[in-house]
């Protein structure tokens, strides 16, 4: 049956019209992202099916890149990049620091606007937070990509670009998919490295954070 042919109090745009985003299932709202469905299917008979394929997970949805996503049958190009599209807004959103906290202040404040960015990624990802003078956030960068248990930062690199942008502060930001935020040696090796060479320039290494799963572990709190 066409989703034309439901109740109106049924049908997932005109629920939302009517009763707001948060009545809906997450199924009614993937339903609408994907706008269609099939000569079979219904947009939520294909919106149940994606979400299926997922184990019912939104955070595994959201890892899912356009090749994974097209193999569920009557997902093309389009549907797939409104979902993944829709996610990566989801995930900026979260990132987004609100206009009085700008000024870093605390390893929390760093972590929660990183945390939505990295925490669900399959591999590692190291990214560096600017300061001023005053603790003042003044731009974010990612500096470096890794596989499945590492990355390699560029301390060259990272140093440079923060002269560039007259930092005075950096706190170093990086994720673990295994979901365990302890720090590895190489961790504590690539800290120390990025500090004395930041310090040659007069800028501070305040703080690195690492993102796990559901934790962060934070190199100043933890006087490392």
């Amino acid at each position: 049956m066409s989703i034309k042919t439901w109740n109106e109090e049924e049908r997932p745009r005109e629920k939302l019209m009517q009763q707001g985003a948060a009545a809906l299932s997450n199924t009614e709202l993937l339903a609408i992202l994907i706008g269609s469905g099939t000569r079979t299917q219904t947009a939520v008979d294909l919106a149940r099916e994606i979400v299926a394929a997922c184990g019912g997970s939104l955070a595994s949805l959201s890892q899912q890149g356009c090749a994974r996503l097209m193999q569920v049958d009557g997902v093309g190009p389009a549907k797939a990049a409104s979902v993944l599209a829709t996610f990566e807004l989801a995930r900026r959103l979260a990132a987004e620091i609100p206009e009085d906290e700008f000024t870093i202040r605390c390893s929390e404040t760093a972590a929660r606007m990183m945390s939505p960015l990295l925490r669900d990624l399959p591999h590692e990802e190291c990214w560096v937070l600017y300061l001023n003078r005053a603790g003042r956030y003044i731009g974010k960068e990612k500096v470096s990509v890794g596989g499945l248990g590492s990355t390699i930062i560029d301390i060259k690199i990272i140093v440079k670009k923060a002269v560039e942008r007259l930092a005075s502060g950096l706190i170093l930001v990086h994720n673990h998919p295994s979901g365990n935020p302890l720090p590895g040696e190489q961790d504590r090796v690539q800290t120390d490295a990025l500090r004395k060479a930041a310090a040659v320039f007069d800028i501070t290494l305040v703080d690195h954070i690492i993102i796990g799963r559901k934790k962060y572990f934070s190199f100043s709190d933890e006087n490392y």
